[in-house]
């Protein structure tokens, strides 16, 4: 059997404790003691204080180990540092739209958050890529949004209780005081005289109820008498209603009915002169006949007048035995004479 010096076993126990010491520091790191991890990077505006080796969680559970963390001065703001990771778990795959949140895991110590999203995209990253990166507040940050708006308020409520206390300092104070004790007084007049107007009210309220009662009176006797005239109403209401009745029973139609034949017949008479009909539609139209008349109606005037002038040339009279034979009348005077004679009806 080979025995082996003592050097050679040192060597070997050398070579051992340094594969050790790798393993555990790579270990300490976080990476696997086998390998094989895949790892990714996310950017941050800061480190949040998180260490190398600190845990990456999926729902609570450890899933990976912080590999090194990077200071980028030179990138924007929301980039300056980069934070690289490993995930140990070979079947645990990160779909596209997962979140690295880098925050809080318990009230001592801090590290990656993997959040998946609500609605998983196609694909998922590979062992390399960058899966985009987010800041938690942590709890000093929590606590401080919800006390601002409560200390806000208790600044504000505090500013009113202020305000109040000055208030009633001021009010309490001798001025004050004296301001309380004159709006007393003041008070107890106007209580003493609202007391007054009321006793006032109360006196006129009784004198315009008597006169109240007066003026009921005269209209129930108003009424009483009414009712008895009512008879005498009703009676002129129905004489009323008489004479309407016989206004409308009047034959009023009859008498439109003569009056349009009245009017129908003058109508016609009308017409008949305007036509030439009867004696005075010739009077009217014949020009000849009318001028005849005048004519004749002026030789007769003229007879007329010289009868009035001459009565001796138409009537003999004998005065004392003288016979008076007259003047002898004209061709032209004896035809007006003919002519006026038989104008005279038998």
């Amino acid at each position: 059997m080979l025995k082996l010096s003592k050097e050679i076993k040192a060597g070997f126990i050398a070579v051992g404790a340094i594969v050790l010491l790798v393993l555990g520091i790579n270990f300490l790191k976080g990476y696997s003691l086998l390998g094989g991890d895949n790892t990714f990077y996310s950017y941050f505006p800061n480190s949040g204080q998180v260490m190398v080796s600190g845990n990456v969680t999926l729902n609570g559970v450890i899933i990976g180990k912080i590999l090194d963390i990077e200071n980028v001065p030179t990138n924007p703001e929301n980039r300056r540092v980069k934070i690289k990771f490993s995930v140990s778990e070979s079947d645990i795959k990160l779909p596209k739209g997962t979140v690295i949140e880098l925050g809080s895991l318990d009230l001592l110590t801090k590290g990656l958050i993997v959040n998946y999203p609500s609605k998983p995209k196609n694909g998922s990253y590979r062992s390399g890529d960058e899966i985009p990166g987010k800041m938690s507040a942590d709890m000093f940050s929590q606590v401080k949004q919800y006390a601002d708006p409560i200390s806000q308020k208790l600044q504000t409520l505090i500013l009113h209780i202020d305000g109040m206390v000055n208030s009633l300092s001021g009010v309490f104070d001798e001025k004050g005081s004296n301001d309380i004790t004159a709006s007393i007084k003041e008070l107890k007049i106007t209580i003493k005289k609202i007391g007054d107007l009321s006793s006032e009210i109360q006196g006129f309220v009784g004198q315009e109820k008597a006169q109240f009662s007066k003026i009921m009176d005269h209209v129930e006797r108003i009424t009483l008498n009414l009712e008895k005239s009512s008879d005498e109403v009703s009676a002129i209401i129905g004489n009323t209603k008489k004479v309407t009745d016989d206004m409308v029973s009047a034959d009023f139609k009859g008498t439109v009915l003569e009056a349009q034949t009245t009017l129908k017949k003058f109508n016609y008479m009308l017409e008949d002169v305007n036509s030439g009909k009867g004696t005075l539609g010739k009077l009217v139209h014949d020009e000849k006949l009318y001028n005849e008349l005048v004519e004749t109606n002026n030789e007769l005037q003229e007879l007329v007048d010289d009868l009035q002038a001459h009565p001796e040339r138409y009537v003999h009279l004998s005065v004392i035995g003288r016979k008076n034979k007259g003047l002898q009348l004209t061709g032209k005077e004896e035809g007006k004479l003919k002519k006026w004679l038989d104008t005279i009806p038998e």
